[in-house]
């Protein structure tokens, strides 16, 4: 299988543009002036008042100015650009083309017309993007909206199949050093323990555009074992909720995407008999079921899964059916 390729998303746009004119030859000084040209592109301006600065000064009686603080200067905002490894090796290789002359690679003064420049270097997206974490979450890009990628995958909010009552945790924390008698800090928190349902799908129509059809079972393999290993990574020291799944029915269709609403509350069971575990895939089950048969054509299954009902049929088996079943869908 081929290493996962993963893109940069940072607001430190300079060093990403100018580590990667150095690996092409450039000198640190050049270097640095490509990777500041592009980082200006998608940094906004933030005018300094020093003239309404000074004029409180000599309100308040003081006398000393900041000769630091010039009119015009800029400071960085919160603008996060992810960008894949092709395409910041695309950028560099322009610089390379113009003897890393910044300049003569964004001509433009226009703020606008230098985002174009920018992304007419970098060309359409599925030409230049190998990283799958953008092909998957997608891309946002406001200065040029040409190098927009739309997500591959979507995510529902994880939702308890039943009515659930919180619990609260009330702690405390002593101070080691303090002589005084009590607690140094105090609070609560909220968690409940419930049988949680998560909607997840893959627009392989998209992902194939993305990444022009490169690497696709290496990612849909990927993606799925991220999802069978990922749990919140909040509060794992003190409350550990490390559950993994127990069950999931997958399909491989074309089709709208189709989530279960479990818009009345599952009832438990006898412990005995799962809880809240087995009623709640009953119901998956029977909603997905009576979908399918009303959807008719417009369902376009091509193949559907039940997986942690059979030990054998484990995680690495559901992988190789799916991506098998989605090289027989891509042929129909």
């Amino acid at each position: 299988m081929l290493p996962t390729i993963l893109g940069s998303r940072t607001k430190l746009i300079a060093n990403l543009i100018a580590g990667a004119c150095r690996d092409k030859g450039a000198t640190e000084e050049q270097a640095k002036a490509c990777g500041e040209k592009i980082e200006r592109i998608f940094i906004k301006k933030a005018e300094k008042d020093t003239k309404g600065k000074k004029a409180k000064e000599a309100d308040e009686g003081q006398s000393d100015v900041d000769e630091g603080d010039t009119e015009g200067s800029y400071e960085k905002t919160d603008t996060l650009l992810f960008l894949s490894p092709k395409e910041v090796s695309t950028i560099a290789e322009a610089f390379k083309a113009k003897q890393f002359k910044p300049d003569e690679v964004i001509k433009e003064k226009d703020a606008k017309k230098q985002a174009k420049d920018f992304a007419d270097i970098i060309g359409k997206p599925n030409l230049n993007i190998d990283a799958v974490d953008i092909a998957l979450f997608g891309r946002m890009v406001a200065q040029a909206a040409t190098l927009n990628v739309e997500a591959a995958s979507s995510f529902a909010h994880a939702v308890s199949t039943h009515k659930v009552t919180n619990e609260v945790e009330f702690f405390t924390a002593l101070d080691d050093k303090s002589e005084e008698p009590g607690s140094a800090h105090m609070g609560s928190l909220e968690f409940n323990a419930a049988t949680y349902y998560r909607y997840v799908s893959l627009d392989m129509g998209q992902l194939w555009q993305t990444l022009a059809g490169q690497n696709i079972p290496e990612t849909v393999t990927s993606f799925i074992k991220a999802l069978y290993v990922a749990v919140p990574s909040a509060r794992q020291t003190t409350q550990s909720g490390a559950s993994p799944w127990e069950f999931a029915r997958v399909y491989v269709r074309k089709g709208q995407r189709l989530q279960v609403p479990f818009e009345t509350a599952v009832k438990a069971v006898k412990s005995s008999e799962g809880g809240f575990l087995e009623p709640s895939k009953n119901e998956m089950r029977q909603y997905l079921d009576k979908k399918e048969k009303l959807s008719g054509s417009l369902f376009g299954k091509i193949k559907s899964f039940d997986f942690g009902e059979k030990e054998e049929f484990n995680i690495d088996k559901l992988i190789d059916e799916i991506t098998s079943a989605i090289c027989e869908g891509s042929k129909k």
